[in-house]
């Protein structure tokens, strides 16, 4: 049975993109680690199928400052995928990578922006490769676009381009941890339906299609 919106999704294929948001956020803690020189677990990550605005208080609220590292997915999937990068996070990269701390956002200047960038692209690029292998589908991903906004300003990116085919989005959840610090992790993604249902049937759970 193909899908037309998220409501439709069974128990089965709840739990089935929730292992995958799993999978995929571990494996961008891996990717992170790598990258920063320095262990970084992560803890077991919270994958939720929710509505935009209750995403947006998920995350802190549609006031909250934050930086965004947004992807466009396109070839065999169509969507969005953004990395929410908290202040914390923030400061776990910029210290890693230069040596330096920001008080808050005013703080970035091109050369942090351009870290943060970096970083939000390998831990999307991770997540996307592990989805794509585990289904056996091609994905390409646009060069990505970073923004420092209100999350609420954030989030209406995703909203305007697909909300006519669906008021809810994945979003996957976990913390970090570095130095005994709990560092939060946010991550969101939101294909169309046309491709979720593509992604369904390629891993079985697309009730026999």
């Amino acid at each position: 049975m193909t899908i037309k919106n998220y409501d439709d999704l069974t128990s089965l294929q709840l739990d089935t993109l929730r292992e995958l948001g799993s999978i995929g956020s571990g494996n961008s803690a891996t990717a992170l680690s790598q990258m920063l020189g320095r262990e970084v677990r992560i803890t077991m990550p919270e994958v939720r199928i929710m509505g935009y605005n209750e995403a947006i208080e998920w995350i802190g609220g549609p006031e909250e400052i934050t930086a965004g590292v947004l992807v466009k997915m396109g070839g065999q999937m169509n969507g969005i995928m953004l990395s929410v990068q908290q202040l914390d996070f923030v400061n776990l990269v910029l210290h890693s990578i230069l040596g330096q701390e920001v008080e808050d956002y005013s703080g970035l200047a091109e050369m942090e922006n351009s870290a943060l960038i970096e970083v939000g692209n390998i831990m999307i690029s991770t997540f996307i490769n592990a989805l794509s292998g585990l289904a056996d589908i091609k994905i390409e991903l646009t060069v990505p676009a970073f923004t420092v906004d209100m999350q609420g300003a954030i989030l209406a990116v995703p909203m305007a381009e697909y909300g006519g085919q669906s008021d809810y989005i994945m979003t996957i959840g976990g913390n970090f941890i570095c130095d005994n610090r709990q560092i939060p992790c946010r991550l969101l993604l939101s294909p169309d339906i046309r491709s979720l249902n593509f992604l369904l049937r390629k891993l079985g759970v697309n009730d026999g299609e």
